[in-house]
């Protein structure tokens, strides 16, 4: 009786183990867990007006990595 138990414990234990470190590969694979910046960031705008200006400055960094890929591309097919 006790033997049984604490192999389906086990079995069981096995088995959420499992499926929760599905959820972090997957979440992993996604980037659920890239935006680090953010959280450091938060810590150093307090004001509506500095987090305003992280926006915008986060917006730029955007913007310069499509005009760099638009500029390799073009270079390719050159």
């Amino acid at each position: 009786m006790i033997n049984d138990t604490l192999s389906m414990m086990l079995f069981v234990g096995l088995i959420i183990s499992f499926v929760i470190l599905g959820f972090f590969i997957w979440g992993a694979k996604n980037g659920q867990f890239d935006d680090s910046e953010k959280m450091m960031g938060g810590l150093l705008f307090d004001s509506e007006e500095d987090l305003n200006d992280a926006i915008k400055k986060e917006e730029k960094k955007k913007e310069i990595k499509v005009v760099k890929k638009e500029q390799k591309k073009s270079e390719s097919l050159s």
